[in-house]
């Protein structure tokens, strides 16, 4: 790759539907790499999602071609990326297994990802499987097949990418240089908060969907939790102690955002009028990319699909067989043919 350009990859859970939080924390930033001409392949991470969803796998193939419908109309491309399912690659399983060989169980115990997502779902049962414990090291698979530069990640997600990072060194150290050692690409956007406070999620029940109709949005907006210090309308407040002021940080023009601070601050109008603010700023962006939502149809979607996994598979064979030819001490099998 040339010094200003990266090959990335990144890729969701397909659990549900998708929400603001997705699509400013997410979404905005694939759409920005891609367009800057950056090698881009996006997942959907299938596998991924056994590791919760396994007895109720049915629904993740559903789950999955609504959530690449929601990519496509909010801008994801599939000319300018390869955007396919994780488990119709199966090299990702096949380098899994490999680096799974040379992972030490004391690098996984120490992952703190596993604690804190077993006290967001509250239920340790429904992760107690070798899928999730092993989960970093499948991740680090997705990232390593494609001898990514930069993962787009948030900040839980380092220790993550720091486990990738490891298992590329060690591998490199054992066997030979095969995998870059990939970067964190941090996104930039404020953590997104909830209609409760907390941060925007599914299992919360608190987050505004990108499928949500605009009249349920506006109720959504309407019980939004604000700055609880602020008792009344003569009080003033602080946007930064005020959960619907993360939704106008990332939908609000730099210029008006300004002026609601200000008149947060003075007291100059109250939440309900802060409120309103934020639905005309948000609203026709949700509306436009409910528009090109209608737009797509399942076969259009699987025809995405397969064309991803086509250029996610041609990708990946060549760093499988260079793998196995190092490992195993073979020459490369699509050198023998």
């Amino acid at each position: 790759m040339s010094d200003n350009r990266y090959r990335v990859l990144s890729g969701m859970r397909p659990t549900g539907k998708l929400h603001v939080g997705h699509l400013k924390s997410v979404l905005e930033i694939w759409k920005k790499l891609q367009d800057e001409g950056h090698t881009c392949f996006f997942l959907v991470a299938d596998l991924h999602a056994l590791t919760t969803e396994w007895n109720d796998s049915k629904k993740i193939y559903e789950n999955s071609t609504e959530m690449v419908s929601e990519w496509i109309a909010v801008g994801i491309s599939p000319e300018k990326s390869a955007i396919f399912m994780q488990s119709q690659v199966p090299e990702h399983a096949e380098l899994f297994t490999i680096l799974g060989m040379i992972t030490p169980l004391g690098l996984l115990e120490r992952n703190p990802t596993y604690k804190e997502f077993v006290q967001e779902i509250g239920s340790e049962e429904k992760v107690a499987n070798l899928g999730f414990f092993s989960y970093p090291v499948l991740q680090s698979a997705d990232i390593l097949l494609y001898k990514a530069n930069k993962v787009p990640v948030g900040k839980d997600q380092i220790p993550h990418i720091e486990i990738a990072r490891d298992l590329a060194e060690k591998f490199n150290r054992i066997f030979g240089e095969v995998f870059p050692l990939p970067e964190p690409l941090l996104a930039e956007t404020p953590k997104i908060l909830g209609s409760d406070g907390r941060k925007m999620s599914k299992s919360y029940n608190n987050a505004i969907y990108l499928s949500d109709n605009i009249k349920l949005i506006e109720e959504k907006v309407k019980i939004y939790m604000t700055d609880t210090a602020r008792k009344t309308r003569k009080d003033p407040g602080e946007p930064e102690r005020c959960p619907l002021f993360t939704l106008h940080k990332v939908f609000t023009p730099e210029e008006e955002k300004k002026h609601v601070e200000l008149m947060c601050r003075t007291a100059g109008f109250g939440c309900l009028d802060c409120k309103k603010i934020l639905l005309k700023n948000m609203v026709p962006e949700i509306e436009k990319i409910q528009d090109e939502l209608k737009k797509t149809s399942r076969e259009m979607v699987e025809d995405i699909l397969e064309e991803g996994r086509k250029k996610a598979k041609e990708f990946a064979s060549k760093t499988i067989e260079e793998v196995k030819a190092l490992v195993f001490g073979r020459k490369n099998e699509k050198s023998k043919r």
